[in-house]
């Protein structure tokens, strides 16, 4: 599950926020504009999809690189040991 952090920056990337804390309350806005309690609880599902996404083209990426280069994770890992 994604965490408080993770779901600011997934609302603001841009920053202009300070999170204090792990909740809602501890967040004050500087130059983003707000959201309000229930978007924040909202974005928790949605932020965890797009990490989850995030994460699969991330595998799915490593995989095609090493059918390209023609060796298996392992050998890499041997190589870059």
């Amino acid at each position: 599950m994604a965490t408080s952090l993770e779901v600011i920056q997934f609302l603001r990337p841009a920053g202009g926020w300070v999170l204090v804390g792990d909740e809602y309350e501890g967040i004050t806005f500087y130059e983003a504009a707000p959201f309000s309690k229930e978007e924040f609880q909202e974005a928790f599902s949605k932020c965890d999809l797009f990490l989850e996404n995030q994460k699969a083209q991330k595998i799915a990426e490593k995989l095609a690189l090493l059918e390209k280069l023609g060796i298996t994770e392992e050998e890499a890992t041997l190589l870059l040991s």
